[in-house]
């Protein structure tokens, strides 16, 4: 494919620190030395790779430290990608409500109306030109979402689509839940599971 230079190529290395481990704790000892020959071959061809201009290499990780040195100084890029800001928190959480009530798992019955929860801008403008008291229905219910996702600071991407099934889990009627209460449910779940980050 790489030789092919109409192309461009991009290479994607999930969770590299099991390929390019630090081979400082392979000299120690305390690692097989097979895994020095993995990083040194991993090295070679990634330099290899590199020749090629219709090329780009990413990789990710959460276990940054326990990278090969020489591995991270092959590096262009380096970017620290921390958890979802509240704006995507809101987006994620408000895909999995609507999938939800789409699915028949959450039921809506404010008039027999589809639940449309707006984007997180436009729940923004919503709330800013509306007083507090005069909010209903849909509106209402993405406000408390808007205050679940406000409760998830500090969780990953990853728990947060973990977090609805978790909270309907906890429901003490799951069968016939409304979103409102569903919605309670998940702020305290969220709150149970950021209070488990820091212990």
């Amino acid at each position: 494919m790489v030789e092919e230079e109409t192309t461009l190529v991009f290479v994607l290395i999930d969770e590299v620190e099991s390929l390019a481990a630090a081979r400082q704790a392979a000299l120690s000892g305390s690692e097989p030395s097979d895994s020095i020959r993995v990083v040194n071959a991993l090295l070679t061809q990634l330099d290899r790779l590199k020749s090629w201009p219709n090329v780009i290499i990413m990789t990710t990780s959460n276990i940054t430290a326990a990278i090969d040195i020489a591995f991270v100084d092959r590096a262009d890029i380096k970017a620290y990608v921390g958890p979802p800001t509240l704006q995507a928190r809101y987006e994620i959480l408000r895909s999995c409500l609507q999938e939800l009530v789409r699915a028949g798992i959450l039921r809506y019955s404010q008039d027999h109306q589809d639940l449309v929860l707006p984007n997180y801008c436009t729940l923004k403008e919503k709330l800013h030109s509306l007083e507090t008291t005069e909010l209903e229905g849909s509106l209402l219910l993405c406000k408390r979402l808007l205050e679940a996702a406000e409760a998830c600071k500090g969780l990953s991407g990853r728990t947060l689509r973990k977090l609805p099934f978790l909270a309907h889990a906890s429901l003490p009627n799951p069968n016939c839940c409304d979103p409102g209460k569903f919605l309670n449910t998940l702020v305290e779940t969220a709150q149970r599971e950021v209070s488990e980050l820091q212990v």
